[in-house]
């Protein structure tokens, strides 16, 4: 039985080894069984974005089985606090104004 992985955007842009085999061996890989497919994503997650195995919905339009997929966030963002989180953003510093209309 063979287990057809499709890999979703978030998984390339979370994991750069992802990224690279999507470019060149193309988005979607067949496997023995579903553990193999798990193995190959966790040697994926290996010192780089963590990425998984989730099965594909049984009314789903692809034909697949599963998917490569991951969180695609930014941690740094995440875990800063708002200040910090613009800045990181590049955003300009607000310029503050005083409550009576005058700069």
């Amino acid at each position: 039985m063979s287990v057809v992985v499709a890999v979703k955007p978030s998984a390339r842009k979370r994991n750069a080894k992802v990224g690279r085999l999507v470019f060149e061996d193309g988005p979607r890989h067949a496997f023995e069984s579903r553990a193999a497919a798990e193995r190959w994503a966790a040697d994926l997650s290996t010192g780089d974005g963590h990425v998984w195995v989730a099965s594909a919905h049984p009314r789903d339009g692809d034909d697949v089985d599963c998917y490569l997929v991951s969180r695609a966030t930014n941690a740094k963002l995440e875990a800063a606090y708002d200040k910090r989180r613009r800045r990181l953003r590049g955003d300009r510093a607000p310029r503050q104004e005083s409550l009576g209309g005058e700069p």
